[in-house]
């Protein structure tokens, strides 16, 4: 997650993110070296939401590629992920894909017991664009996998949760992505009411187009990371600009012909400024317009009219919190988007403090958004050196969840907050080596589920209680436009 970050006078000054917490009788105490006020939790509970918000959901999330298998059964098409890993195996750990992944396509009912059992709300998915139009529409539409799908949301319902022409390089990305979602809502919208255009569209033109680590592994030669070809100071720029048109495209679609009859909502989740200003005022941010100059594309005044707007709910994923700096340009460097200003570090720093901030940011920032916190999370290395038991033993992720959650309580504004992930799976450059689920998955064993004790917190956690015992007590401090929540069960 690339957090904005705020300046302060003439200079960019950041606090350094040092968390700290401590058990005093049996409550959570998280205090900071910046000395902050500490946020304080009692024993957290998914009822202290619900009396701060009535009809707060909890989910879980994945994504297709990551989860389904089946890669060429029932009619699917190859996607820029499975052309990707077959024609370039050794760019992805251990030379693994997602050809089986975890199964879901096969094992979905199972998985959504599963969820069911853990006591989650609903399921954030997304939809294989390869499984419904395997040759986008000029090949027609592939009815098993709009079959597979309509089964999925059943299920769900019932249990009460491109190479052609160079992808989004090209301008003819936009109608072929409003075709492929408008064919969405016709077949599954009277069900679906909550859609997302895109999932963060930083990662596609970052990782996809500017350091090549993720499909379809473009870069510029003289980053010498043996990409597919590319460039890196024009095509994340240019990817990034398709994205939104796409989205704003899509949003105008569904409002226009389907929302009214439907009654649902459409946003996108995404990660940065970058497309926070496009669709809060129809523009890049004025400091991209100033550094990056004639390589960013502009809008005409009917997309920039477009863009404005085109939400019902931001979808926001956080994991962690980022350094940023104010580098001066050395004018040897080479033209690429890695050289032009922008938070970068590797991630993933446990920052449950950053949630917060970043709540009070965006509602400042972009007028009170409706936010759904899409993505939270935290992954480990696959270890084949432990035994069953010692793997299903995840104190790191039970106590990354209980401190952000007691972060985003204080900070809670309306919403949802969907846990990456339900279960392990394919995480893209990374393959199977890292972990980021609730539940196990046995890769040598059959990709047999196991609970792992945050799925176990999270299943207590999640618990409705039939007793309203709780009493919240919640201080708002105007002039430091800070959110103070002391609560105790």
């Amino acid at each position: 997650m690339r957090i904005p970050m705020i300046p302060m006078g003439s200079k960019s000054v950041y606090l350094k993110p040092v968390c700290n917490y401590f058990f005093f009788n049996k409550k959570i105490v998280v205090y900071y070296t910046d000395h902050h006020r500490p946020v304080k939790c009692g024993l957290l509970r998914r009822g202290s939401f619900d009396s701060l918000q009535p009809g707060f959901l909890f989910g879980a999330a994945s994504s297709s590629y990551q989860v389904e298998g089946a890669w060429n059964q029932h009619g699917r098409g190859p996607s820029i992920w499975d052309n990707y890993t077959h024609q370039y195996p050794q760019r992805i750990v251990n030379r693994s894909n997602g050809d089986i992944a975890i199964d879901q396509y096969h094992r979905y009912k199972e998985d959504v017991d599963i969820m069911k059992n853990m006591g989650m709300d609903s399921y954030r998915f997304s939809i294989s664009w390869s499984r419904l139009l395997p040759s986008n529409l000029c090949g027609g539409v592939n009815m098993e996998g709009i079959e597979y799908y309509n089964n999925l949301i059943d299920e769900l319902l019932r249990n009460a949760l491109v190479d052609e022409y160079g992808g989004f390089l090209s301008p003819r990305i936009v109608d072929h992505f409003k075709d492929y979602a408008e064919l969405c809502f016709m077949h599954f919208g009277d069900r679906v009411k909550h859609w997302l255009t895109l999932n963060e569209p930083f990662t596609v033109s970052n990782q996809g187009y500017a350091i090549g680590t993720h499909a379809p592994g473009r870069c510029s030669a003289w980053q010498k990371l043996n990409c597919t070809g590319g460039n890196s100071a024009v095509e994340p720029y240019l990817v990034t600009h398709h994205q939104l048109l796409a989205h704003a495209s899509t949003v105008k679609l569904y409002k226009t012909k389907y929302q009214a009859c439907q009654n649902g909502a459409i946003g996108l989740a995404v990660v940065t400024h970058w497309f926070m200003d496009p669709i809060t005022t129809g523009d890049y941010p004025k400091s991209m317009r100033t550094y990056v100059g004639a390589r960013l594309p502009d809008f005409t005044k009917e997309q920039s009219d477009s863009l404005n707007g085109s939400y019902d709910f931001i979808g926001i994923n956080y994991y962690s919190a980022r350094y940023a700096s104010n580098p001066l340009r050395n004018s040897s460097d080479p033209e690429s988007y890695l050289n032009d200003p922008h938070a970068a570090s590797d991630w993933l720093y446990i920052y449950p403090k950053g949630i917060h901030d970043l709540m009070l940011y965006t509602k400042r920032k972009y007028n009170d958004p409706a936010i759904y916190i899409t993505e939270n999370g935290v992954d480990v290395f696959t270890n084949s050196s432990l035994s069953l038991e010692q793997a299903l033993n995840d104190p790191i992720r039970v106590n990354y969840y209980r401190d952000h959650l007691c972060h985003l309580q204080a900070a809670i504004r309306s919403g949802a907050n969907f846990a990456w992930s339900i279960l392990d799976n394919f995480e893209w450059a990374e393959g199977y080596r890292s972990r980021f689920g609730l539940n196990y998955v046995d890769y040598e064993g059959g990709l047999t589920r196991y609970p792992k004790r945050s799925a176990n917190w999270f299943k207590t956690f999640l618990k409705k209680s039939q007793r309203n015992t709780k009493r919240i007590k919640i201080s708002l401090d105007d002039k430091a436009e800070n959110i103070m929540l002391v609560y105790q069960v």
